[in-house]
């Protein structure tokens, strides 16, 4: 399976849990010290801090978010992503650059993710 394949298998997990509503299954696949950079929000840095965001976020969006890769790769225990995302007329559409840290058990967890909204009509 190429990185690109893992990585989005990886986000699909964190789509299902942003759909339902689920703030614990999106920060979830991030690791203890993540941090998600946002220009919707100040930074959250650790998890319980991205359980609070995304308790805002999917209480406040609907259920159609998309989450693509576009672009992957890897080296050793580090990957990384741009994947596209949309959340529909209320949020929009946008960038988002994550780095992944291997995990012991061969997983992978999000260390650091940054998202970039889109302009109107781009």
């Amino acid at each position: 399976m190429s990185i690109r394949d893992e990585l989005q298998e990886f986000l699909d997990i964190y789509v299902a849990a942003y759909r339902s509503k689920d703030a614990a299954g999106c920060a979830a696949i991030f690791a203890p010290d993540g941090e998600v950079h946002s220009p919707y929000a100040p930074r959250a840095r650790g998890r319980a801090a991205i359980e609070s965001l995304h308790a805002v976020w999917t209480q406040a969006a609907g259920t159609n978010k998309t989450l693509a890769v576009t672009e992957a790769g890897s080296s050793g225990d580090l990957a990384w992503c741009l994947a596209a995302y949309s959340e529909g007329e209320a949020t929009g559409n946008g960038t988002s650059l994550s780095v992944f840290e291997r995990q012991a058990d061969g997983g992978w967890l999000v260390r650091m993710c940054s998202l970039n909204s889109s302009a109107v009509g781009e």
